[in-house]
């Protein structure tokens, strides 16, 4: 359904967690194994014409047609870049939209989801961030945008090729909340849609395949670590903690060594034996060689890889990009210590899809620059180095 309004006494289907489905089943008087029915209809087939669910009983799918609704954001734009990199702008409704990126490679499809109108953190090379925050988005505004994405990559003519290879055969592989918001300061709906993906019965992705970025909101990496581990990136960007103070001010909430504690608890439990660190390469500011050892000390023995993301400069940062030189020079020391070191290939960068350009057109109700911003995000879109 296109409209992103439901009707009064209807309840939006896209916007029920895994035991929310349940509960919405019984309490209609229909048997337990219905709610698997309808979420494989839901989330496995994407559909959303209730006539189309043809294992469900007559009566229950007349009762559908009464009760409930699937409706998805709606969409406002949508350009994909010459690199075949695809980005949408949807509205969510009140007058704030956010935007979702998918990045076709030769082997795996990545979705990259908001959870956030805006965001209510100020990240310094961070475009999104300077545009302030609205809201945290709700279950159906998340899930609803890798329901919606499912639809449209799987449309006749939709798929994107790579010199001349077709996308796979299960078009979105990957799921990263690397968007727009921090997913750790919207928990509990991050939480609910981490959980519809993982569902057997619903996208059935692996938890190595969904990764979960953060600017480092320690007691929630700790509770995630207890609710649903999946992969963890985290927002470094600077060696010590007066640099990231300036650069991700939640640092002053959470410095370093409290942040590197949890991450190191996070592994005890997380599906893969390392956490990326995700460092944006600023010119004159955290790329030099002196930085880099200051990095590797830092670490210390903690399992982890470098994801080094070049600059894309926005004239509000008053940043550069570090040269190209600076950057292997960075990435050789870190290898050197042997510690896994990639750096990140520009995606989108065409149509604005590209790290930290996620911006879109949402109202800021926080007035920021008023006041001193106690948080930050940096949104990242995994391309080359990502692991899958």
């Amino acid at each position: 359904m296109s409209d992103h309004s439901v009707q009064a006494g209807q309840v939006n289907l896209l916007g029920l967690s895994v035991s929310g489905l349940g509960e919405f089943c019984t309490s209609h008087g229909q048997k337990a194994f219905r709610a698997k029915q309808l979420t494989r209809w839901l989330h496995k087939n994407h559909v959303d014409q209730f006539d189309a669910m043809s294992d469900l009983a007559k009566d229950f799918r007349g009762l559908l047609q009464g009760a409930a609704q699937i409706v998805a954001p709606q969409i406002i734009s949508d350009n994909t870049a010459s690199d075949g990199t695809r980005k949408w702008l949807l509205d969510v409704g009140k007058g704030d939209a956010v935007e979702m990126v998918y990045i076709p490679e030769l082997e795996r499809g990545t979705l990259c989801v908001s959870t956030q109108a805006g965001c209510a953190v100020n990240c310094r090379f961070c475009s999104t961030g300077k545009q302030g925050f609205s809201r945290n988005l709700a279950l159906h505004e998340v899930i609803g945008q890798l329901w919606l994405a499912n639809r449209l990559l799987k449309v006749p003519g939709a798929f994107t090729r790579i010199k001349g290879i077709e996308t796979p055969e299960r078009i979105i592989t990957n799921v990263v909340f690397m968007g727009m918001g921090e997913p750790l300061q919207n928990y509990d709906v991050t939480l609910a849609s981490l959980r519809l993906m993982l569902d057997d019965n619903a996208y059935g992705l692996s938890r190595r395949r969904v990764t979960v970025s953060t600017s480092g909101v320690v007691p929630m990496i700790d509770r995630l670590g207890d609710d649903c581990p999946v992969a963890l990136a985290v927002s470094l960007h600077a060696p010590n903690d007066e640099l990231r103070d300036n650069l991700v001010p939640i640092n002053r909430k959470y410095p370093l060594r409290e942040l590197l504690t949890s991450c190191e608890k996070y592994l005890s439990k997380a599906p893969r034996d390392f956490v990326t660190f995700e460092y944006c390469m600023l010119d004159g500011i955290n790329d030099s060689v002196s930085q880099a050892h200051e990095l590797i000390n830092l670490v210390g023995d903690l399992p982890c890889k470098f994801n080094l993301i070049p600059f894309n400069p926005f004239p509000e940062s008053g940043l550069k990009k570090s040269t190209e030189d600076n950057i292997f020079q960075f990435a050789d020391t870190l290898d050197r210590a042997r510690i896994v070191t990639t750096i990140r290939k520009t995606r989108g960068e065409d149509i604005d899809a590209a790290c930290g350009q996620l911006a879109g057109e949402v109202q800021d109700r926080t007035r920021l620059q008023d006041r001193v911003v106690a948080g930050a995000r940096n949104r990242t879109i995994p391309i080359i180095g990502m692991d899958s």
